[in-house]
């Protein structure tokens, strides 16, 4: 049995961590490509960037890092290089059927809150998937909670 894939929610893509270069991708993505921002993006310490939303069903994560981040488990193992992420049905499930399948795979707790659960691991060619629980990911704009105003 495979796990089930329910959604493609976001592509993760490095972009360099100074002040311009984030406004320099914010601005291309923004500009160029038309897409906008989610303004309710959480604080992710260390990694500055954007998501921006792609008609209300994805997300481009735009990811400011430079050298490994401090949510890597180890070499080639750091969520904020380039991937792609899609919903499970069930992340427990999940991981039990890549064990059963001898998928090698990591778990990485907490980068966007202490609910968050993602799984990693790479395809035969070297390119990074994320796996989470369908339903914790900001990506569908309809099903988003709404962002707490300041002051």
């Amino acid at each position: 049995m495979a796990i089930k894939v329910l959604e493609l929610h976001h592509h993760g893509i490095r972009i360099g961590p100074s002040e311009p270069d984030i406004k320099k991708a914010l601005s291309f993505y923004h500009d160029v490509l038309g897409l906008d921002p989610d303004p309710g993006r959480p604080h992710i310490p260390t990694i500055d960037g954007y998501w921006m939303d792609v008609g209300g069903t994805a997300q481009i994560h735009l990811m400011g890092v430079d050298g490994q981040s401090k949510f890597a488990e180890g070499p080639g193992k750091d969520p904020s290089h380039p991937h792609v992420a899609l919903a499970v049905p069930d992340i427990q499930e999940a991981k039990q059927e890549l064990e059963r399948l001898g998928t090698s795979f990591w778990v990485t707790r907490g980068v966007v809150g202490p609910e968050s659960q993602q799984i990693f691991m790479h395809d035969p060619f070297g390119n990074m998937i994320e796996l989470h629980q369908i339903g914790t990911c900001r990506c569908i704009t309809k099903s988003r909670k709404p962002v707490a105003s300041m002051g």
